[in-house]
């Protein structure tokens, strides 16, 4: 791609657009590396926006989401130095009718930042990745506390940790995801407390924003009559609508609670059958139910059309057991890294020839390079600190679409909820295939966690610690025994035919399977929601009423959906931080 840098900006937008979606679809596309970038006073730059900040670096480039699915050419970003350079530029926008979004590493499903096909006129991207980036440790606080600017990588921030001490009990897979954004959109690991496991000061089973003690966020003073920087504690009821802000606000530094590190075992299994893994609540044998009382942490990855997934336990584990392999480093599974010739040659089969009837040997080809590399890598059992066996996914690795849902239940229905789904995906892939039809070609992907309960964020966040009132791992208040969430995913290429439409009907059996006394649903902020047959984020009823709805269901009249709504309009009044997407969604 790097020998086309100097052709691309003339390109038509369209050109630009279908290239990237064509190569992200065919799994070509790797790490995010812009394909070019434009000074302001380029010549072939454009108009400069006007009056815009001097002193800050400004340029055209790109903009591209991890599938590829988003791509908008010639968008203005700017690089602040500083947190007065944010402040600075926001208030510049509000002069002058732009709006600003905050931009990280874009490991990002949803056009919570820019819409595909959408135009970004009027529109500033904020690269927080170039400078906001500072990390301070302070040990001698209870828990230990850790201040962070949120351009950020995950992978810096939990590295910096690892050499205080400290880790976290959980935390997403990729390491190229900015701290800010991984809070906004209440990113998540797997992991529950094992039967005979005592939770540690500083940790939290739920998302990396119920780790949060106080927060930095730009919002405008009503009485100056300009933005400017405001810190809110955990302990004030409005930082609840901070917590998780979908990019509705702009976060510009954390504090965050930190517990003490701890070693990992990470044991992969490859031989348990997917009808005794996902069985029936209460059967015997090596379900999810028995991993999640023996270890807590579980995350099982079933390929299409195969009979085995590969399932990855960890278990705390102070001494390296004989068997274990130590590890010193993340990202530990090179098979999963690159795109082998066989597969590459599937997915173009795939995607660019339409032969979707290849779909179950893509599956079982995928389910067999992860069998082989397991064994030639030694990398079943695998022991070392936590950040090390958490973090596992590369940029480089297959892009995918995906949707996403937390379904929020009591611990002792997970296996009851899985087992459901289970059958219930089974069932439509059968139906799908009687027609000749494949839509889904990539793997189902489960994850069982805590919630946000706020009190783990323990003494340093003060009494009445805020709940994030726009996480999907919200307590529900009314029902104190729903404690546990099972993340469900559901992964295949984009454009892959059908695709929406077998989505859409999962969405809606899951709504309306997992309700009343039973369970609840809600949806995974960075993935796919709200379906209509031809794409996500664009059901009207389910953006309108069923997710607030969702929200508010057992929850105070102060704490609701729309209380948060109030909150981020009334710091953000001009809606700077909005987009196209959250203007219907957070109206």
């Amino acid at each position: 791609m790097a020998q086309h840098h100097q052709n691309d900006s003339a390109r038509p937008r369209r050109t630009f657009v279908a290239r990237i979606a064509t190569l992200a679809a065919a799994g070509v596309a790797s790490g995010w590396t812009p394909l070019y970038q434009i000074a302001a006073h380029a010549q072939d730059a454009g108009p400069t926006p006007p009056g815009f900040p001097s002193g800050i670096a400004l340029y055209r480039e790109a903009f591209q989401n991890w599938s590829g699915e988003i791509a908008v050419a010639n968008v203005w970003t700017a690089a602040p130095a500083t947190c007065e350079d944010v402040v600075a530029i926001v208030n510049w926008a509000r002069a002058n009718g732009y709006r600003v979004r905050a931009r990280g590493h874009m490991h990002n499903w949803s056009p919570l930042t820019l819409e595909a096909g959408g135009a970004a006129q009027q529109v500033v991207l904020l690269d927080m990745t170039k400078s906001l980036t500072k990390v301070t440790v302070e040990l001698a606080a209870r828990p230990a506390r850790v201040t962070a600017q949120t351009g950020v990588s995950l992978d810096t921030l939990l590295g910096t940790l690892e050499s205080y001490g400290l880790g976290v009990t959980a935390c997403p897979a990729p390491g190229d995801v900015t701290l800010g954004g991984a809070l906004a959109i209440g990113a998540h690991g797997t992991g529950l407390a094992a039967a005979r496991e005592t939770p540690l000061p500083g940790h939290t089973y739920g998302s990396l924003s119920n780790l949060i003690l106080s927060l930095t966020a730009v919002v405008f003073d009503s009485g100056r009559q300009q933005y400017g920087l405001r810190t809110f504690t955990r302990s004030d009821p409005e930082s609840g609508a901070f917590l998780v802000h979908l990019g509705r606000a702009l976060i510009v530094e954390v504090t965050l609670a930190a517990g003490a590190n701890q070693r990992l075992r990470c044991q992969s299994f490859t031989d348990i059958p997917a009808a005794e893994l996902f069985a029936p609540s209460g059967s015997r044998g090596r379900t999810v139910a028995s991993f999640l009382d023996q270890s807590g942490r579980m995350e099982a990855i079933w390929f299409p059309f195969t009979s085995c997934p590969w399932l990855k336990v960890w278990t705390v584990q102070p001494v390296k057991p004989l068997l274990s392999r130590a590890v010193t480093r993340p990202f530990n599974y090179p098979f999963c890294d690159s795109i082998p010739q066989p597969l590459s040659d599937l997915v173009k089969r795939i995607v660019t020839r339409g032969e979707c009837a290849v779909t179950p040997l893509f599956g079982q080809t995928q389910m067999s390079i992860v069998s082989a590399g397991l064994a030639f890598t030694q990398s079943s059992d695998l022991w070392g600190w936590s950040r090390n066996l958490l973090q596992y996914i590369r940029p480089s690795t297959l892009r995918v679409t995906a949707n996403g849902y937390a379904v929020l239940t009591r611990r002792d229905h997970v296996q009851r909820a899985i087992a459901e789904f289970a059958q219930c995906y089974q069932n439509r892939v059968d139906v799908y295939r009687a027609r000749g039809e494949y839509p889904m070609n990539g793997p189902v992907e489960i994850r069982v966690t805590g919630l946000d309960q706020p009190a783990d964020a323990g003494a340093g966040a003060g009494a009445g610690a805020a709940a994030p009132l726009l996480s999907p791992l919200r307590p529900r208040v009314d029902r104190p025994d729903w404690d546990t969430a099972i993340y469900f995913d559901i992964l295949t290429m984009p454009g892959t035919p059908a695709a929406n439409r077998f989505y859409r009907e999962i969405e809606q059996w899951m709504l309306s399977n997992y309700a009343g006394s039973y369970a609840s649903v809600r949806p995974e902020w960075s993935k796919g929601w709200g379906y209509t047959e031809a794409a996500a984020w664009q059901d009207a009823t389910l953006i309108g009423s069923t997710l607030p709805a969702l929200f508010n269901e057992g929850q105070p009249a102060a704490a609701t959906w729309h209380a948060a709504c109030a909150v981020l309009n009334r710091y953000d009044p001009q809606r700077i931080f909005s987009s196209p997407l959250l203007d219907r969604l957070l109206p």
